[in-house]
């Protein structure tokens, strides 16, 4: 069962919470990179893109948090499957995160060169259908567009998620912050910075099997 919801966007620091999280021993936590190594849910995960009934029992059966999309796409079916789950999300300026996004996780969605993986094809399938189509419309490119998706989401869960049980939090405050929020002390070790823009072609090349 769930016990923590991410619901900030890919590209605000998600994979560095969602190392942080299993560390706190929140483990295992659900994050887009490995749905490789689950082939079995990207079928799950485009029933609820279509808004297909979803059974999120399933979805996470066997993982105690989340972050990331897919799933920051249905925090709101979260929040309201999983009460006593709390929330945190994810926060990044607009202007980094747009650039950032624009040339890494969007880039490699649209990308439609032949894959080692039919499995890689699947979840990049997936994403379009769950973020770039889904989310943003198929208009990520409209700056401004993509602008008011942002903000909204931001104000939509603070609307909706009660400030008791919601952290926003910017990953370079580091431990301090995360750990007050879950009760759990604080680890004798660097919090963990994943996924920096520059790391963003390695960390493809191990999803897709593929030398550097």
């Amino acid at each position: 069962m769930l016990e923590v919801i991410g619901a900030g966007f890919g590209r605000t620091g998600t994979l560095s919470l969602k190392t942080a999280l299993e560390r706190l021993g929140f483990a295992p936590c659900h994050h887009m990179l490995g749905l490789a190594e689950h082939p079995g849910e990207v079928g799950l995960w485009r029933r609820a893109a279509r808004g297909e009934p979803v059974d999120w029992d399933e979805v996470y059966r066997g993982y105690r948090s989340t972050v990331d999309w897919p799933g920051a796409r249905f925090w709101r079916e979260l929040v309201e499957r999983y009460p006593a789950a709390k929330v945190i999300l994810t926060t990044r300026d607009f202007a980094s995160w747009y650039d950032s996004v624009l040339g890494t996780i969007y880039r490699a969605a649209i990308d439609d060169s032949p894959l080692a993986s039919p499995v890689l094809a699947e979840v990049r399938a997936m994403a379009r259908e769950v973020v770039w189509d889904g989310l943003f419309g198929g208009r990520f490119t409209d700056r401004d567009h993509s602008s008011r998706i942002f903000e909204d989401h931001v104000a939509a869960v603070h609307g909706r998620v009660p400030a008791a049980r919601l952290l926003v939090f910017d990953v370079a405050q580091g431990w301090r912050p995360l750990c007050a929020f879950l009760d759990r002390p604080v680890p004798d070790a660097p919090f963990p910075h994943r996924n920096r823009r520059e790391d963003f072609g390695s960390l493809l090349r191990e999803q897709s099997g593929t030398s550097p």
